[in-house]
C-alpha cells in the first residue's frame, strides 16, 4: 500500500482588488452617457444634448473597433496556432540542500518563508518486506500507531490533545518498502514538535487499547475484500504480474493478527528505527544552521541500536499467458491487460515513457482513451500505465471498465493499438505533444519548497542519487532526445503479445458470449488459455471453491 502525501496549501494575500470596469457596448454606452449629460446640462437644450450624446457613443464605438482590430492581429483563430517563448527554467540542485549528520541520517534542508509552517519527513529503511513469517500486518500495526499509539511521556489521548491545541499533524506509516513519520506544524511550535517528534521515533508507547482497536479495524476491513472488483483485480493483477509466493502478496489474515502482540511491535520498532536507517526532508520556515543544530539533537544519544535491513528481494514470477476470470457478478467488467514492465533505470526507459503516454497514459490525448472511450463509447475510463519499478521491474498494465458484453470489442481495440505502436511510426505532432507535456509539467515537481526536500530525500531513500545525482538536470534533455523510431523499438520489445495476460473481473457467461455486432471472443484476445480465477476466502486468503457458469476451452 502506497501512502498518501496531503498538502495544505494558505493564502496570505487578503490585498483587495479592484473591480474592473466591464466594456460597453454602443448602445450601454450612449445610454451612459446620455444620463451623465443630462444629470450635468445645466438647461441645454435637447438636441444639443442629443449631438453630444451622439459623439460620445461614436468615439466609444470606434475605441473598441479598433482594440478589437488589434486583438485580431494579435490572437490566432485557432489554439493549436497559439506560440509561446521557450520553457526556462533549471532545476534545484540537490548538493545545496544535501547534510550529513553526524547522528547518521542524512537530510535535505530546504528553508522557506512564504508560510510560517515547517514540515519534516523521516523516511524509514523497513517495510513489509522483513516482517516475519506468520506475522503478516505486524508492518502495518507497527506503522499505524508509532504516532497513535501513546509515547513515553503521554498517553495517546494526551498525545492527540497537545497535537490539537498546537494545531499539528504527525502521522507515521510503513508500507512494502518503507516507513514514513512525518510531523507539520507552525515554526514558533517546533522545539516542542521535535520534542514529540523524536519521544515517537524512539521511545512510542504502542498502547494495548490502541492497538486492540486498530487490530478490530484491520479485520473488519478484511471482511470487505471481495465486495469491490476494484480491490479485487489489484489483489489478483499483484499475484500474477509477481507470483503467488513473491513477498509483496503476503495479505494480513484473521490469524496472522491474532499472533502479534505489544512485544512483536516493540521487537520490530528497535530492530529498524535507528538513526542510520533513516533518511530526512525539512523544510519551511526556520534559520538552516538552526535547524541542523535542531536535527543533530533530534537524533542524538539513540537510546538502542538498530539493525541494517537486508537488500529488498527481487524474486518475480510473471504468470504464462491467458485469459483469466474472476467470477462476480457486476454491472461493468474490470479488464486489466498486462505484460512484464522494465526498472526505472532501465536504458529504454524514456522512450518507453513517451510510448506509453501516447498509447494510454496521455489521457484526453492518447490512443487507447481516443479509440475506447470517444470513438466507440465503450468505457468511461482507459488507460495504460508503465511505472518504472524501483527494486524490481513493475508490470505493464493496460485497462478499462465496460458493459460485460463489450469487454471483448474494448480488448480487441487494445490490442490493436499496441500492436500499431510495434508496427509503424508515431507522427511527429504526436510525439510532439507527448514530449511536451513531460517538458512543461517538469517544474511542478519542484515548486514548493516540501516538494523540493521530499523529492530529493527519496531520490536518497532509494539510491538515485548515489547513482546519478544529476538526474534531474538531464531529465527533460533526455525526453527531448527520445525519437519516433526510439518510440517504435521500446513498443516492440515490451509488447511481446505472445505473453499477454488479461485479467477479467465481471460476469463471466455475459462476457464470454461478446458483443453479437462484433465477431471477436475474449479467448481470442490472448495466446494462452481460459483460467477460472476463484475469489479468496476473505479472513484466511485461500481461494474459494469455483462455481462453473461456462465451460472453458
Amino acid at each position: 500500500m502506497n501512502p498518501r502525501a496531503k498538502e495544505q496549501t494558505l493564502s496570505m494575500n487578503n490585498t483587495p482588488q479592484q473591480p474592473l470596469t466591464p466594456a460597453l457596448s454602443p448602445y450601454e454606452g450612449e445610454r451612459e452617457n446620455r444620463s451623465l449629460v443630462f444629470e450635468h446640462s445645466n438647461g441645454m437644450g435637447f438636441r444639443s444634448l442629443r449631438l453630444i450624446g451622439w459623439f460620445l457613443s461614436f468615439f466609444a464605438a470606434l475605441e473598441m473597433s479598433l482594440v478589437a482590430a488589434d486583438n485580431s492581429r494579435q490572437i490566432p483563430d485557432r489554439p493549436e496556432k497559439l506560440t509561446f517563448p521557450p520553457l526556462k527554467y533549471d532545476p534545484p540542485s540537490p548538493e545545496q540542500y544535501r547534510v550529513k549528520l553526524k547522528s547518521g541520517p542524512v537530510a535535505y534542508v530546504v528553508p522557506g518563508r512564504d508560510l510560517p509552517l515547517v514540515n519534516v519527513v523521516v523516511y524509514v529503511h523497513t517495510g513489509q518486506y522483513v516482517e516475519p513469517a506468520g506475522k503478516a500486518g505486524l508492518a502495518d500495526l507497527t506503522g499505524y500507531l508509532l504516532a497513535r499509539g501513546g509515547i513515553k511521556s503521554k498517553t495517546a489521548e494526551e498525545l492527540e490533545e497537545r497535537l490539537a491545541f498546537l494545531a499539528a499533524q504527525l502521522n507515521s506509516s510503513i508500507d512494502e518498502t518503507r516507513g514514513v513519520v512525518s510531523l507539520n506544524l507552525l515554526s514558533k511550535d517546533l522545539p516542542e514538535g521535535l520534542a514529540l517528534l523524536r519521544e515517537v521515533l524512539a521511545t512510542p508507547r504502542f498502547q494495548p487499547d490502541k492497538l486492540t482497536l486498530r487490530k478490530q479495524q484491520m479485520l473488519q476491513a478484511m471482511q470487505q475484500r471481495n465486495d469491490d472488483s476494484a480491490d479485487i483485480e489489484e489483489r489478483e493483477a499483484g499475484f500474477l504480474a509477481y507470483g503467488e509466493n513473491f513477498w509483496a502478496n503476503r495479505y494480513s489474515t484473521a490469524a496472522s493478527l491474532d499472533a502479534i502482540g505489544p512485544a512483536d511491535l516493540e521487537g520490530f520498532h528497535k530492530k529498524w528505527f535507528y538513526p542510520e536507517n533513516f533518511v530526512v526532508a525539512a523544510s519551511g520556515d526556520f534559520e538552516r544552521d538552526k535547524l541542523i543544530q535542531q536535527l543533530e539533537t533530534l537524533f542524538g544519544d539513540w537510546p538502542f541500536k538498530g539493525e541494517k535491513p537486508p537488500a529488498i528481494p527481487t524474486n518475480t514470477t510473471f504468470a504464462p499467458p491467458g485469459v483469466y476470470i474472476v467470477n462476480k457478478d457486476v454491472n461493468q467488467g474490470r479488464a486489466n491487460m498486462m505484460l512484464p514492465g522494465l526498472l526505472r533505470d532501465d536504458p529504454i526507459y524514456f522512450p518507453a515513457m513517451v510510448m506509453n503516454d501516447i498509447l494510454g497514459g496521455g489521457g484526453f490525448t492518447s490512443r487507447i482513451v481516443n479509440r475506447v472511450r470517444s470513438d466507440e463509447g465503450l468505457a468511461y475510463d482507459a488507460h495504460s500505465r508503465l511505472p518504472g519499478g524501483v527494486y524490481y521491474p513493475l508490470d505493464f498494465s493496460a485497462g478499462f471498465q465496460s458493459k460485460s458484453r463489450t469487454v471483448p470489442y474494448a480488448a480487441q481495440l487494445v490490442e490493436e493499438e499496441m500492436q500499431a505502436l510495434c508496427s509503424k511510426p508515431v507522427d511527429d505532432n504526436e510525439l510532439g505533444i507527448s514530449k511536451r507535456g513531460f517538458i512543461e509539467r517538469f517544474p511542478k515537481s519542484f515548486s514548493t519548497k516540501a516538494q523540493v526536500a521530499t523529492t530529493f530525500a527519496q531520490d536518497e531513500f532509494t539510491g538515485r542519487y548515489a547513482k546519478e545525482p544529476d538526474y534531474w538536470k538531464k531529465y527533460r534533455s533526455r525526453v527531448e532526445a527520445v525519437g519516433k523510431e526510439d518510440v517504435m523499438q521500446a513498443a516492440k520489445r515490451l509488447f511481446d503479445l505472445n505473453r499477454l495476460v488479461i485479467l477479467i473481473v465481471g460476469q463471466k457467461d455475459q462476457i464470454m458470449l461478446g458483443h453479437p455486432q462484433h465477431p471477436f471472443k475474449i479467448t481470442d484476445a490472448s495466446k494462452g488459455p481460459l483460467h477460472d480465477v476463484p475469489l479468496r476466502d476473505p479472513l484466511t486468503m485461500q481461494p474459494l471453491p469455483i462455481e462453473q457458469t461456462a465451460p472453458s476451452r
